[in-house]
């Protein structure tokens, strides 16, 4: 959830319900989006991936596996949820989102009292090269207008010898349950957000955004052309959430 930053808005009700970015990636609409959804974003995430979303958090921190003492940049933190999970490893976690209203709903939740929160454009951070010993961006990556110039950007701002983790939407292994999938995502899920979410129509572009995103390979792909080393993805739920994981090279 990254891009350009610093927007303040102010809406009608049924306008707020009805924030939403095409597949261009705009990074106005995107922004908009996201902070209309703020208020209710993390419990909705739940309620639409089954509770999954726990799980795949778990798995990131996992794959990241920050120790104690490092500085991880958490890209595309949203509210922050998956940052104070990281944080509790004893690594200096910094949440950096584009969205104002995300981070304002994660410090209305006392979220900033346990990690620094930051308000920054993923193509263009405000970080020196090499500042951090890790990076990650969870159902972030997907949402830039520049996925690739996004990964190159954390590249950068990784020390030589850190760790990259992306965790994202991806393609299911098994036909069976890619069709279930594509069904879910195109019916059921837009059904469920008109029920729970604060703007409904984010979750349409969510699953159009799934369903044009690449395959797990051809991130990978993405992945190496930014200049990072190592890579390797494990799929989660079946493929419906890959992670990938990669290293920058050492000096």
């Amino acid at each position: 959830m990254s891009g350009e930053y610093g927007y303040s808005h102010t809406h009608h009700s049924q306008a707020t319900r009805r924030q939403r970015a095409g597949l261009d990636k705009n990074p106005r609409d995107v922004a908009r989006m996201f902070d209309a959804v703020a208020r209710r974003y993390d419990v909705t995430n739940t309620l639409l991936s089954g509770g999954q979303d726990r799980l795949w958090r778990i798995a990131t921190r996992r794959a990241l596996n920050p120790i104690a003492g490092e500085r991880v940049l958490d890209l595309a933190a949203g509210t922050g949820v998956s940052t104070v999970g990281l944080a509790r490893t004893g690594a200096w976690c910094l949440a950096v989102d584009f969205s104002l209203g995300m981070l304002r709903s994660g410090q209305r939740r006392g979220r900033h009292r346990t990690v620094s929160m930051v308000a920054a454009d993923a193509l263009h951070l405000p970080f020196a090269d090499a500042s951090f010993d890790a990076a990650t961006i969870s159902f972030g990556l997907r949402n830039l207008a520049d996925p690739q110039a996004g990964l190159a950007e954390l590249a950068r701002v990784t020390r030589p010898g850190g760790r990259l983790v992306v965790c994202e939407f991806s393609t299911p292994t098994w036909a069976p349950l890619a069709h279930v999938y594509r069904k879910y995502l195109t019916r059921g899920l837009p059904k469920i957000a008109e029920k729970v979410s604060s703007n409904p129509d984010a979750y349409v572009y969510l699953a159009e955004s799934i369903q044009a995103w690449p395959d797990q390979r051809l991130l990978a792909e993405w992945i190496a052309s930014a200049g990072w080393v190592n890579i390797a993805w494990r799929n989660l739920t079946g493929g419906i959430v890959a992670l990938h994981r990669a290293r920058r090279p050492s000096a």
